[in-house]
């Protein structure tokens, strides 16, 4: 634990402060326990109520998830992580699919014309691991894989607000990946065209296979999609 002793007048704001950069540097990983009142009353040199305080505020951003009897978990690791996931647990899964559609499509152009040598090599590595899982049929492994290709592509943009906006997506995503793993059945939607493309630096075609992997994807909601005009 990194935390230190509250030094500061603004002893809440600092306390608040410090629970943040805790939970943003993964010293406290999204579903993990925070220590007890006491613990942190203690290491941070602030009475109870100082610590209460900051708690009760960092669960009322979306950050700290207090459960009755067990104590408080961390439940997203920045406000707009917070606010994102709440929005999304009632969202429909087409809702989500739509939008991830147009994070993806976005990323994969930008990825093509920003990636480097590193970038393309972690693509590949994430395609691999994601068709070895769809090959074993190993569904749970296959959503974390596939996902991890997709997080790979948007960090081949180097766009640290579209990777951060991606990331506080992600538990949606996993959802939509796996319902989606679902409704297609036993039909894989390949990827290797996008990686391909990225890898090629074609910005073009690596937008058209994006779009055609996603729209593949919502096609198996059964909400019919908008015509528009086919890609140069």
């Amino acid at each position: 634990m990194t935390l230190r002793t509250a030094r500061r007048s603004s002893l809440v704001d600092q306390v608040i402060d410090q629970l943040r950069d805790e939970i943003a540097g993964g010293g406290w990983p999204v579903g993990a326990k925070i220590p007890p009142e006491p613990v942190l009353s203690e290491t941070l040199g602030v009475g109870r109520n100082t610590v209460r305080e900051a708690v009760r505020a960092l669960t009322h951003a979306g950050l700290l998830e207090s459960r009755q009897g067990d104590g408080t978990y961390v439940r997203a690791t920045s406000e707009l992580s917070g606010a994102v996931r709440r929005r999304l647990e009632t969202a429909e899964l087409v809702e989500i699919l739509e939008v991830r559609r147009g994070l993806e499509v976005e990323a994969a152009r930008l990825a093509a014309a920003r990636r480097t040598e590193a970038d393309v090599a972690a693509i590949a590595v994430a395609l691999a691991r994601r068709d070895a899982a769809w090959a074993a049929g190993d569904h749970s492994t296959f959503v974390e894989a596939d996902l991890t290709f997709h997080t790979a592509v948007v960090e081949a943009t180097h766009n640290r607000v579209l990777t951060d906006l991606y990331h506080d997506f992600s538990a949606a995503l996993r959802a939509s990946i796996g319902a989606a793993g679902t409704l297609l059945e036993h039909e894989d939607v390949p990827h290797g065209p996008i990686a391909a493309a990225i890898e090629a630096g074609d910005a073009e075609a690596a937008t058209r296979a994006t779009h055609a992997c996603l729209d593949q994807i919502l096609a198996s909601t059964g909400r019919p999609e908008p015509a528009r005009e086919p890609y140069l």
